[in-house]
């Protein structure tokens, strides 16, 4: 009889785990079953790849490129209006024809396509690659494919098909006035499938192009089922400030079952041996950090005395 009774209680689990729609672990239940990160390869076996994303980066195994060089931003001063949507599993934005990227050793020109973001539960770690282990709030992904291409799908089979940008964000003290009107959009979306028009550009949602001078770049793929091994990652350096009020809007969207929508991101990937490369701007932050820490520790031990 308990022999039996085991039985029928895995079954019962199995039939409650086994689903083909995937998600994040933050949505998994018996009420809504999916197929979480761990076993996404079952939705796509593309996910059990050896050049998958997001990593852990590990700074002091970067190796340093000249060739990394500024980027050249076109278009992402221009304002455009598109329709921000909640897709039941992110916030994403269509990006029109006209903003492009090129420099910092990509191949070609790379036209901006759209942007999602991944985020925790109101600026509780939310990232999806990490720094040192290191999780940040949110992360703002910018997806390109190259300018001979004319969709995303036509981009899936080239190994160097998509050019992402990522971008961390920190809390602040005080607002980002430049994310106003996309925060204000975001209200508009809470339910999944809902959708809003806002009037932005990307230079609202990124930093000044200046701070844009240290990143890391290494191959990688899709953070969603298919998870395509068919993006160059570009991950800068310098956080983008956000109030923590700012941060708590995100989790206030809701997933398809209407639950919140928090700890939308992907755990880290393994390397599986590839290497991330640093651009020289990124060795200068280090340098500088390392030594404002040593003048620190300098001026302490010079005013402590022992009587």
């Amino acid at each position: 009889m308990t022999r039996l009774f085991l039985y029928y209680f895995l079954a019962l689990v199995l039939k409650c785990c086994v689903s083909e729609d995937w998600c994040y672990q933050s949505q998994m239940s018996c009420e809504q079953p999916c197929k979480g990160p761990v076993v996404w390869n079952e939705v796509n076996e593309s996910c059990g790849g050896n050049r998958q994303s997001p990593i852990n980066i590990v700074s002091k195994k970067t190796v340093q490129s000249s060739s990394l060089t500024e980027f050249r931003f076109t278009g992402y001063n221009e304002i455009f209006t598109s329709r921000l949507k909640n897709t039941g599993q992110t916030v994403s934005l269509d990006i029109p024809l006209g903003a492009s990227v090129s420099g910092g050793n990509l191949s070609q020109t790379y036209n901006a396509v759209q942007l999602q973001f991944h985020w925790g539960n109101s600026g509780s770690p939310g990232s999806e690659h990490t720094i040192d282990g290191e999780q940040y709030p949110m992360e703002l992904h910018i997806v390109h494919i190259k300018d001979t291409y004319i969709s995303v799908e036509e981009a899936l089979s080239d190994p160097k098909g998509q050019a992402s940008l990522g971008f961390f964000f920190e809390e602040s003290e005080t607002e980002n006035k430049e994310y106003s009107a996309f925060i204000e959009a975001l209200a508009q979306v809470q339910d999944a499938e809902s959708q809003a028009d806002v009037l932005i550009s990307l230079n609202n949602l990124i930093l000044q192009q200046s701070k844009l001078k240290a990143y890391y770049r290494y191959e990688g793929s899709q953070t969603t089922p298919g998870c395509s091994e068919s993006v160059i990652w570009t991950v800068f350096m310098q956080p983008i400030p956000l109030s923590k009020d700012q941060l708590a809007v995100f989790s206030s969207l809701k997933f398809k079952d209407g639950n919140p929508m928090v700890d939308n991101f992907r755990p880290v990937q393994p390397r599986k041996g590839r290497v991330v490369y640093r651009s020289n701007s990124g060795t200068t932050v280090a340098m500088i950090n390392f030594t404002l820490v040593w003048l620190c520790v300098s001026t302490a031990l010079s005013s402590y005395q022992i009587y």
